[in-house]
Formats: C-alpha cells, structure tokens, sequence
C-alpha cells in the first residue's frame, strides 16, 4: 500500500476431496503456464458442458431432455434477482444471456458464468507469459496468475455448494461467503499490483482481460448473500456449529482434538514427518526442501519441525499444499528472515518472507521477519491466504506491512507482532485475540497506522476483530512518541471494517484513535468500533466523529465482533479458553 500524502480437519472438506480440484491437479505440473494454458482450456469446454447440464435441472432434480420446453426466468425474475447487486446493469445483461432457468437457481447461473469467465482470464492471461516485461510487470503477472488460479478454485467450491438439487447440509453459508468474498480480494490484489507497474501493451492486455472480472463477483456475492438469507439456495446449510468452552480450549472447534493437543504440547514431543536443521542433523537444511517433500492436498496433519537457527529464504506455500504445521523450538530461536520490499521492485503480495495459500496451515514458535527497513516501506513478513489458518505464539516482525492477513478465515493467539505503517493490513477475516500489538519508531514525517483493512464489498464477510489484546509501543517509540503520531486504523478501501474490543490501549496512540486514509474517503461506508478497551489511550472524548465510527455501546452490538459470531458463527469459532459470556467476557 502506498502511504498517501503522509510521509516520504472438522469443517469444511479439505481440497482434495473436490472431484475437480483432484482432477485438475493431475493435468497441471506446479508453476507450469503451459499447462495452465492446456488446463483453462479443459476447464473451458468442460464448464460449458457443465453449464448446459446445470442450467437445465428442473426442480426435483430431474434434467429436461433439450427438445423440452426449458424454464423460463422472466425480464422481472432477473431484474428482482439483479436488483440487490451493485452492479445490476452488468447482472441483467450476464443472467439475460444464459440459457434459461428456473428463479431459484440464478444464483447457480451467476456463479456459473462467473467461474468460466475467470476461467477465459486465466487463459488469456496465461497466453501472453512469453511477452517482454520489467521486473515490476513480471512480478504483478505473475501474481495475477497465482490469484486467478485460486479464484478458479473458490468459485468451483462455491458452485459445488450451490448446485441445484445439491444434498443439505454440506458446505455452510458462511464457507461460500468466504471463497467468493475471496475471490474478489483476489482480484482487487492482482489490480493492485498492476496499477504499480509501467503503462504498455503488455499492462493493456491484462487490463482488457479482467475487464468486468470484479464486478461479475460481486455481484455473484451479493446474489448469493441475499438469497441465503431468504434460505432460498439449495444445499447451503444454515446452521451455526456453536462455540464449544471448555474442551475446544483456546482454539476453534473445527480444530480436531490431535490438533489442538499438538499446538499445547512441548515441541520435542511433537511427532514430525520432516526435520529441518540448518547444521544437517535433520532431514533438509532448508524449509523450501521441506516444503517441496510435502505431500499435495494431504489428508492428515503434516508437521514440519524447524530446529534453531535464522533462516534467511522466501517460502511461498501453494494452494496444494493443505495441512501444513510448522513448528519452531521457540519464537526466540527459530526464525525465518527475508527482505524483499517494493523498492526493490517486487510487488507487496511478493514481498513476502513467508507466504501459504494451503488451507489448514498452522504455525506456533516461530518468527517470521522482514529485515527490509523503513527505509525501502512495504515489505510483508507473513501473508496468509490460507482458510482455517492458525498462528499461535509467533513473532511477526517489520516496519511498513509487516502482517498481510490476506484472504480466508484465520486466527491468530498469543502472537507478538510489530510494524509501524498499515502493519496490520488485508481483507481476511480474522480474529487477533490475546495478542501484543508493538508500534515501532518510524521514519521521520511518518505516523503510524496499526491497521489498513480493505473490505472492498459492503456483502464480504471480512474484517479485523482484535478482541482481549494490548496495543503497546516499542521502547524506541516510547522514548519520542512525542515526535510521532500512532492511529488505531485507517481505511484502506471503501467498507473497511475493524473492532477493538476488550483491549489495553498505551499513551501512545493519538486522542483522535483513527486516521483518514485521503480527505473524506470510506468516512461514511466504513465501520470502526471500540468496545470496552482500557488504559490511557482508550479514552473516548476525543475521537473522530466520522459517521462510519461507533462506541459500542450495546452488548448485542458488540457481540457481532466475537470470535462466536464475527465471521457467521458457522467455521470459524475459536473460544478464549476460559469462561464467557456471549463471547464477550474474557
């Protein structure tokens, strides 16, 4: 992110228990564009099979003969459907276009036609790899073809889930609100990244490709988002699986007991498949080699154990790669460094020290360092895109995003994280709970903004939610945090959303508590919160009075930024450990 004007396995099915995900695996070699290009082309010829199929179920699930008369959805069905959008125009005329359908199923037809066209990106997209690019161009590209490549694979989850006909209770509401309202942060990163990247042919193509991507999505969230709520999707279910106490301890309770008993117990008691030692007393010197010998959509828990020692690499774990652990020998010893920035030409998605994408990844004892400085400004840490992801006692050490929590659910315990610029940054929803939350001392002329959440759709089910936490100032910052401002947020795109609940607050955040990102931008759309926080900077009386910042005022209110109830109550639950009430007592 650009600083502005100011300063120079008990949830949802893993992967691999998707037919087409398992299929697709096997026609695609990792990292390969030419497969990616012989592989869209399959999906493509495939989905329109599909599409036929799908478009054409009759309630009951029987499948009309094609010389039968097809259900018709009238100009008022589409245009009813299209009008909770925001971009309506754009629904009529996708819906308009399809073979008709009966009115329950358009929302099937959007995510449908959604799906295939990512698919034509990626393609067309894949097709120009060999054209000539800079550095910076490279980079965005190949970012780009990362985040189409899983948003193909969200939106195909999202369509298994919203089948016609589909079997009740399999994937919850709150699972296709995720990947949907993942793959529009999907697409807004690969935007992102090449809107920093030079002008030409090349940035033209790429552009024309995802012409309209963004706001097919979007619309296909919003559709789906309001059709559940009328419970009018077949084969979503509902129901909340409700936040366990007790057994569930500090953890979610779609965490299985094996799980949770190898985050709480001692590291030399944990059974690893790979060791990884930098003085060859293990299996691999490094975690990339680790990383590679890892088996793809594993059906266990695979425990990666990482001796002492600083290793300086970028690990970037793909979306095949599902439930990984790593675990370090102490947050103090075990650290993995880099120092990729944008000053030196890579993108901030590509900054990353440490990246993962694979669903179900865990991590305890470990620091994850970028050793840029504040001198060379966004350089990431970690990012996580990864659902269901864990980060427990982890030291997450920068300057300027420091912690990019990217996409999907995840939730982070007991965990040391430092930064001075938007540190806390992303659209994923995710919970921060018992957290140490260090402003360090910045660059001169630069104020510290501990989070820039980006919730770019009022319909995403994401946000920041730091709940029972401490926002504290290194001893650097403490010693001139007269010379320099510290903000609780500010807002990165339009309904930016974050809660701070519970929270000790030190002297060293501004009276004010929040920052505008540019003038009145997301002033009134976005939503910031501050339930029942403490400590000298907690104090209320002078804080902004945007009309989008609230007072918590209300237990009720309040309650909708729990772990129990913030991201839907469905999957991602994790409980504080100890006795509460509503999820609001710690």
């Amino acid at each position: 992110m650009n600083y502005g004007k100011l300063g120079v396995a008990d949830s949802i099915p893993s992967a691999s228990d998707l037919p087409f995900e398992r299929d697709r695996q096997r026609r695609r070699e990792d990292g390969s564009y030419r497969c990616v290009l012989v592989w869209a082309t399959v999906f493509m010829i495939a989905g329109g099979a599909a599409a036929a199929a799908y478009l054409f179920i009759e309630p009951g699930g029987r499948t009309a003969a094609a010389s039968e008369p097809t259900l018709h959805h009238s100009s008022r069905a589409i245009s009813r459907a299209c009008d909770v959008t925001r971009f309506p125009s754009l629904c009529v005329r996708t819906l308009a276009s399809s073979p008709k359908t009966a009115e329950m199923n358009l929302v099937h037809v959007s995510v449908n036609v959604t799906l295939q066209r990512v698919s034509q990106t990626l393609y067309g997209v894949s097709a120009i790899v060999n054209s000539s690019m800079d550095v910076r161009l490279r980079a965005a590209y190949e970012d780009c073809v990362e985040l189409l490549d899983d948003s193909v694979h969200h939106l195909s989850r999202s369509l298994a889930a919203v089948e016609p006909g589909g079997a009740p209770g399999g994937d919850s509401y709150a699972d296709v609100l995720t990947w949907l309202s993942g793959a529009l942060t999907n697409h807004d990163t690969c935007a992102e990244g090449l809107g920093g990247a030079s002008d030409g042919p090349v940035k033209d193509q790429m552009l024309a490709h995802l012409s309209d991507l963004s706001e097919m999505v979007s619309n296909s969230l919003a559709m789906f988002a309001a059709a559940s709520k009328s419970k009018s999707v077949a084969g979503v279910r509902r129901g909340r699986r409700l936040m366990s106490s007790g057994a569930a301890g500090d953890f979610p309770p779609w965490m299985s007991r094996k799980d949770r008993r190898l985050l709480q117990a001692p590291a030399s008691a944990i059974p690893a498949d790979i060791v990884v030692s930098k003085d060859g007393n293990g299996t691999f010197r490094t975690i990339e080699e680790a990383v590679k010998a890892a088996p793809e959509f594993s059906p266990r828990r695979f425990i990666i154990y990482i001796k002492a020692g600083r290793y300086d690499e970028n690990i970037k774990i793909g979306l095949k790669k599902t439930n990984l652990m790593f675990v370090g020998e102490g947050k103090s010893y075990t650290i993995i460094s880099g120092a990729r920035s944008v000053y030196d030409n890579f993108t901030t998605f590509h900054t990353a020290t440490f990246a993962t994408t694979g669903a179900g990844f865990i991590a305890r004892d470990i620091t994850f360092q970028n050793w840029a400085g504040p001198e060379k400004h966004q350089a990431v840490a970690l990012r996580i895109g990864a659902d269901h992801a864990v980060v427990y006692r982890c030291n997450v050490i920068g300057y300027q995003d420091t912690l990019y929590v990217h996409s999907q659910r995840q939730f982070f315990r007991e965990c040391d994280i430092y930064g001075t610029v938007d540190f806390i940054f992303g659209n994923a929803a995710v919970v921060l709970q018992n957290c140490s939350i260090y402003a360090r001392r910045p660059l001169g002329l630069q104020k510290n903004t501990i989070t820039a959440q980006n919730r770019k759709d009022p319909n995403q089910n994401t946000g920041i939610s730091i709940h029972a936490s401490r926002i504290l100032a290194t001893p650097d910052l403490n010693a001139t945090k007269a010379q320099f401002s510290t903000y609780l947020g500010r807002p990165w795109k339009l309904y930016s959303r974050t809660v701070i609940m519970m929270s000790y607050i030190a002297d060293h955040v501004h009276p004010a508590g929040w920052l505008e990102w540019n003038s009145t931008f997301a002033l009134d759309t976005l939503y910031y919160g501050e339930y029942m926080n403490y400590g000298p900077g907690a104090a209320l009386a002078n804080r902004v009075s945007w009309p989008g910042f609230r007072v918590i005022a209300l237990p009720l209110e309040a309650a909708k930024f729990t772990v129990s109830q913030f991201i839907y109550g469905s999957s991602w639950l994790p409980s504080t450990g100890v006795a509460f009430l509503a999820g609001l007592s710690t």
